[in-house]
């Protein structure tokens, strides 16, 4: 009985000693969530988010890490099954990637090019591709593209860097083939003056479609353009509107190296800008993004569930590998970096697409990615 006290004593302070030890490792991990998020680039990443059950060879369930990436509604996994649907027969090409995608929004349907493949198809759930056309044309690097219609009939529109602007047929049959320009075509003296110097280059590097035009970003170049394509009796040619130029004002480029049309206006990816500009389509200058970290080389804009996905071309700091933006428009609210999965070769990333795919009666978001230097495809899958 006198023994009592003394064991009571002793049995509380195991129990404080215990919950000591417990909540001063919950704050070890607060800590190191804080200073993660301290080093990250005004975002930092949530990896090891969620986790997948494994089997041990005594066949006991092992728990096990499912590599995530990104915050609040926007986080990601490597998607490795539909990664590896890229076509077996275009692997000894897939080095040389460095393009980008777009989409026929009524099937679902995803297009990107192959340098020395080909242009492709892949299916709406993501798991098939197919090789478009013959012409060896398509075989040349397919820097940006564009799905749109015109007058009723659906249509591609691709970017060859150093070559051309081709205007397609959804069977890759060839409607127009538009090369440089002559220095005769536009309302914009500078765009006229440099295209007439017989030193001039064509570094044509994106295509979008607005309300009838074709608009084609010229940003491999000191004529850092946007120049415009219309029809006429079937035929694509120059239009006359261009603006922009080289410099810091606003409206001027600095590596316009994107574009996209979303909702009657126009983005253009500004590259060594680290930019997201929006211009009216006569190429009156609106506005640039607000939040987009120091340092991110912006390749290209895209858009959906309500928000803007871009990416930049390398990685920031101590990034490991380019990161991908979820942007509303105003504000940064997810920074996703692939390198954080495991994804093996992907450092560098030239393009991003978001694209829903149809699960069971919903729709499940998932990011396509297009690799640069080394060259590496893709798939992210948002997280539940």
């Amino acid at each position: 009985m006198k023994n009592r006290p003394t064991f009571k004593i002793l049995s509380l302070a195991v129990i404080l000693g215990i919950a000591f030890a417990f909540m001063a490792h919950g704050h070890k991990h607060d800590h190191d969530d804080t200073d993660h998020t301290h080093h990250g680039h005004h975002h930092g990443d949530a990896h090891h988010h969620a986790s997948a059950t494994t089997t041990s060879e005594t066949g006991s369930p092992i728990e096990k890490a499912r590599l995530v990436t990104g915050q609040g509604d926007f986080i990601f996994s490597w998607d490795e099954g539909l990664t590896a649907a890229f076509p077996e027969e275009a692997r000894e090409f897939e080095p040389g990637m460095h393009g980008g995608f777009n989409e026929d929004p009524e099937t679902g349907i995803v297009y990107t090019g192959i340098p020395g493949y080909g242009l492709c198809a892949i299916s709406p759930d993501l798991k098939e591709w197919t090789k478009i056309g013959q012409d060896e044309r398509l075989k040349d690097n397919i820097h940006g593209i564009v799905f749109f219609v015109h007058k009723g009939k659906k249509h591609l529109a691709v970017a060859q860097e150093g070559k051309r602007v081709l205007v397609l047929n959804l069977d890759g049959t060839i409607v127009s083939d538009i090369l440089k320009p002559r220095g005769v075509e536009f309302d914009f003296v500078p765009a006229n003056d440099f295209f007439s110097d017989k030193g001039s280059n064509f570094g044509v590097t994106d295509v979008t479609y607005l309300d009838g035009v074709i608009y084609a970003a010229h940003g491999y170049s000191k004529g850092d353009f946007i120049l415009t394509i219309e029809e006429v009796d079937g035929s694509w040619t120059w239009g006359k509107l261009a603006w922009g130029g080289k410099g810091k004002a606003p409206g001027q480029f600095q590596t316009a190296h994107g574009i996209y049309a979303h909702e009657g206006h126009l983005y253009v990816a500004n590259r060594a800008a680290g930019q997201v500009v929006k211009f009216r389509k006569d190429g009156a200058y609106l506005e640039t993004f607000d939040n987009i970290p120091e340092g991110s080389l912006v390749c290209n804009v895209s858009y959906k569930s309500k928000h803007f996905f871009f990416n930049a071309l390398r990685a920031v700091g101590d990034q490991k590998s380019a990161p991908i933006y979820a942007h509303t428009g105003d504000e940064l609210v997810s920074t996703i970096v692939p390198g954080d999965l495991g994804i093996p070769v992907l450092t560098n990333i030239h393009h991003v697409w978001p694209h829903f795919v149809d699960e069971g009666g919903e729709s499940q978001l998932y990011l396509l990615v297009h690799g640069w230097n080394k060259g590496k495809f893709a798939v992210l899958k948002l997280e539940d």
